[in-house]
């Protein structure tokens, strides 16, 4: 009996994308359904347009500039808050380390729901979480610092659902080196909205004479945004970018999807490396204005701060630092890798590598120059900053296309997790800690203050040189798992001789 196949020629036969669940020889896993591709006719959907793309990336660098705002007005204050509440420097860095906890742990639920259902609904349920517990926080009395950490946790909610969905929906609007541009300019808002919490909550502390304040202008620009996102942010099918605006859709279990991205070498490396970044950028970001402003007061250039409000130079000075090598950074790795990707396939990783070889000779600079000259430490500050700056968008751009769009947010929460939860989680508590430590020996002496937080600062850069490593590991593996990501959604799976030769492969045009 003839097959059924024999009457259709191969022109007239769909050209379906590679099924997840096919046996293509690939080594990343399988769905129980096709990863996805058109079924025979169906009508093409049309792509969003790249004005409305434009836009829509825009409201999204907005948020991300209150993002990171909010999480780094604290140091701003910090001195303030310390005084406010009595509270020691371990103590201190508990606040940044629950809020951190909490998001690392819902990272996971998010990424899960990230890659299966509307991630536009998602954002705004956990941003408007954010804007209440953030404006909440700066209600608490002095005698309720236990509340004060608890809200801090439930902010952690809408970053965490904001963090790990963003950027693959940035992903689904642009492809190539289209893509790198647009998440480099996502990702530099990072350091900017950084430097801004610091020089947002230590300006509007000063100028109200309240530290409470600093932590409710975030919540009030975050009602924009929120009202920005309900009106002007789509919901891309996944992998429209790579598909012409149809997309890509798969059923699979998140235990596949972990299974997939373990085996995945070029993530899993790049991930260890944002880690040793995120340590090294969380215990900088949360003590390095204290620690400069303990300095000048142990050369005698400034009085000890013995009630608030604390004077705010560092904050600003180091805010604006922040801001510049955000820019200059992200900016410089971002065109060396469009610049040496097509010569160098693996540059991306090289790139991260030497940012963080190159700024752990910066730091130790840094810890030890402050006691003598502040001038030369802002130096140093400077060059060590635009180099760990150039990581950000590389970083995010190697996940992007080293994992394929339907598991991405998955990809994204894991790395999130992992990153966080071995990385600033404990990094500015860490640091506290030791430095408690330390100065128990002169509890009194404000000098010895100083020493002690310049001590505990050293596991910084030995982070840093680790991190540099695990990216160069990450360079061995990325040509190929780049080239396997890209093969299971464009390529055409080869010829099936009969029904015996494999696993059928299975068509799906459903949204999930």
């Amino acid at each position: 009996m003839e097959r059924k196949a024999s009457v259709t020629s191969p022109q007239d036969r769909p050209r379906p994308r590679w099924s997840q669940g096919s046996s293509s020889g690939l080594h990343y896993g399988s769905f129980a359904n096709s990863l996805s591709s058109l079924t025979p006719r169906a009508p093409e959907k049309q792509p969003i347009s790249p004005r409305r793309a434009k836009v829509a990336v825009a409201v999204l660098c907005y948020i991300n500039l209150l993002n990171y705002m909010e999480r780094y007005t604290i140091a701003g204050v910090l001195l303030n808050l310390q005084k406010f509440f009595d509270i020691s420097d371990s103590t201190a860095a508990l606040l940044q380390t629950v809020f951190i906890c909490s998001f690392l742990l819902l990272a996971p639920l998010f990424g899960y729901l990230g890659d299966r259902y509307n991630r536009k609904y998602i954002m705004i349920g956990g941003l408007s979480v954010w804007l209440v517990t953030a404006a909440g926080s700066s209600f608490v009395t002095e005698s309720l610092f236990w509340l004060l950490m608890l809200l801090r946790a439930m902010v952690g909610v809408g970053e965490a659902s904001y963090s790990t969905i963003a950027p693959t929906i940035i992903g689904d609007l642009f492809t190539g080196a289209q893509r790198s541009i647009v998440i480099c300019v996502f990702y530099i808002f990072i350091p900017i909205g950084s430097g801004l919490g610091y020089i947002a909550g230590a300006g509007i502390g000063t100028l109200t004479g309240d530290w409470r304040w600093a932590l409710r202008i975030t919540p009030i620009l975050g009602v924009f945004g929120l009202v920005l996102l309900v009106f002007l942010c789509p919901n891309p099918p996944r992998g429209a970018a790579e598909t012409h605006g149809e997309g890509i859709t798969g059923r699979s279990s998140y235990k596949e999807d972990v299974k997939y991205l373990l085996k995945n070498k070029s993530y899993v490396w790049s991930t260890l490396g944002v880690t040793a970044t995120a340590f090294l950028t969380g215990a900088l970001a949360f003590w390095m204005p204290t620690y400069l402003s303990r300095a000048q007061v142990a050369q005698n250039l400034r009085l000890p701060c013995e009630k608030e409000p604390c004077n705010p130079t560092d904050s600003y000075i180091f805010g604006a630092v922040t801001v510049v090598t955000g820019i200059l950074g992200g900016c410089l790795g971002t065109c060396l890798s469009r610049r040496f990707r097509d010569k160098v396939p693996h540059v991306d990783p090289i790139i991260c590598a030497a940012g963080l070889l190159g700024s752990a000779p910066c730091l130790f600079v840094v810890i030890f120059v402050a006691s003598t000259s502040i001038p030369a430490t802002y130096v140093f500050i400077f060059f060590g900053e635009v180099l760990i700056s150039l990581n950000w968008a590389v970083m995010a751009d190697i996940l992007l296309y080293v994992v394929i769009p339907t598991r991405r947010s998955t990809a994204e929460a894991l790395q999130i997790t992992v990153g966080h939860l071995l990385g600033d989680a404990g990094s500015p508590y860490l640091v506290g800690a030791i430095s408690d430590a330390i100065s128990k020996s002169d509890p009194t002496s404000h000098v010895w203050s100083f020493h002690s937080l310049k001590f505990s600062l050293l596991v910084c850069p030995f982070v840093g040189a680790l991190g540099g490593l695990f990216f160069f590991m990450a360079a061995l593996y990325i040509t190929e798992d780049k080239k396997a990501a890209l093969r299971l959604v464009e390529e055409d799976p080869p010829p099936q001789p009969g029904p015996s030769s494999g696993p059928s492969i299975e068509l799906s045009t459903q949204e999930i």
